[in-house]
């Protein structure tokens, strides 16, 4: 029995938050890869450390708690996580996509699923009616982002939950860039969430790991076959660090999203930007249903300069902030999503969605926002061109 009402205890708190063992007020390290039994067919829970590790099962039920679920399941990156998810569906079945979705999504899709015959279909799922037209009679899963990436696309979750649960097909939600902490989807319907805990979860940079959390407990025992069998599991001392990294998400979100507000509306009036990305500003498309099911805007900003811009320079001439892959560490990270984090896909495809060659993505960190802003200011004015 829980002994708390509010998320901010329950990450700190939550799952198994003590070592029975001892009373450590941490989960200790269960750096082993198998357990000593007492006879055959005899142990204390334990048996190999693929199938179960208790530092790892109490991140799991620490997910699974924060996310509302049945059950949550720890891999050793994002992608794994994702990889478990799409492997319970089945040759021939189709998958809907957003249309702005993570580049190492779309390429498992395409260059591993869709050889074994799992077929995807690329919709623009902020737009339900678009959502119910895509559903075939192969359709057997709907994957969403929202806010989606790069563009913060926004998804009514509750909508589309509601489309997959009438045609009876799995919603599935990356909850990557919200967090349990901003946003919770099973809370409004989907089946499965998932995250990439590299990011915002583990929030320092120091760590590649993947969860997942379902409804309901017969998917739990689909997804825990799979975890098992493909072994794509993420190890105790990872699974340690991410612990350590969801108790302080709440402080670190809130100064993310503050300092990410302020980013956007310097941003929004800044005479170089051509076009701003950002779910947390009230013009913004789809601002209104991201209100309605999340706490706030979430700490990521895609924006365009204008023509007379140069981002070679621009990125060039940043200080503070780092151009990089990845995102979610207290550390302000940009990148160039064409050429980085979205370069698998298809340049006519990203053409199609908006994805352009002047797109910017910056993961706002928690540095102070005076010396964030600065750091945009000097950057945009190196990269007009004279």
């Amino acid at each position: 029995m829980a002994y708390y009402e509010n998320i901010e205890s329950a990450l700190i708190h939550g799952g198994i938050s003590t070592d029975p063992a001892t009373g450590a007020v941490n989960v200790p390290i269960y750096q082993t890869s198998t357990y000593q039994q007492q006879g055959l067919g005899e142990n204390a829970g334990w048996e190999y450390s693929r199938t179960g590790n208790p530092t790892r099962a109490a991140l799991e039920a620490l997910i699974a708690e924060l996310e509302g679920g049945a059950a949550g399941f720890a891999f050793a990156s994002g992608m794994a996580a994702i990889t478990a998810v799409l492997s319970l569906l089945k040759s021939g079945d189709e998958v809907i996509i957003s249309s702005n979705v993570y580049g190492g999504t779309f390429r498992v899709l395409d260059k591993v699923f869709l050889p074994f015959g799992l077929k995807y279909k690329i919709v623009d799922t902020s737009d339900l009616a678009q959502v119910e037209e895509g559903i075939g009679t192969q359709t057997r899963a709907i994957l969403i982002e929202s806010p989606a990436n790069p563009l913060l696309t926004v998804t009514d979750l509750a909508g589309v939950s509601a489309i997959a649960r009438k045609h009876g097909i799995l919603s599935i939600v990356d909850n990557t860039f919200m967090t349990p902490y901003l946003q919770r989807p099973l809370e409004l319907g989907a089946d499965i969430v998932l995250h990439s805990a590299t990011k915002y979860l583990g929030g320092h940079s120091d760590l590649v790991a993947g969860l997942v959390v379902v409804k309901d407990e017969a998917l739990a025992k689909r997804l825990a076959f799979l975890q098992n069998a493909t072994g794509g599991v993420l190890g105790p001392f990872d699974s340690f660090l991410l612990i350590r990294g969801i108790k302080t998400l709440a402080v670190r979100m809130d100064r993310h999203v503050e300092n990410a507000e302020k980013a956007a509306r310097f941003l929004q009036a800044h005479p170089a930007v051509k076009h701003i990305y950002y779910p947390g500003l009230p013009n913004s498309e789809g601002y209104a249903i991201n209100r309605r099911q999340a706490r706030n805007g979430g700490a990521m900003i895609s924006f365009e300069l204008y023509e007379n811009y140069d981002i070679r320079a621009f990125f060039k001439a940043l200080r503070l902030i780092a151009l990089a892959e990845s995102l979610g560490g207290v550390e302000s990270l940009v990148c160039h999503p064409a050429t980085m984090t979205h370069a698998s896909i298809p340049k006519e495809i990203r053409d199609q969605v908006g994805i352009t060659e002047g797109l910017i993505r910056l993961s706002v960190g928690i540095e102070n926002s005076d010396d964030l802003l600065a750091d945009l200011e000097q950057a945009i004015a190196k990269g007009e061109r004279k």
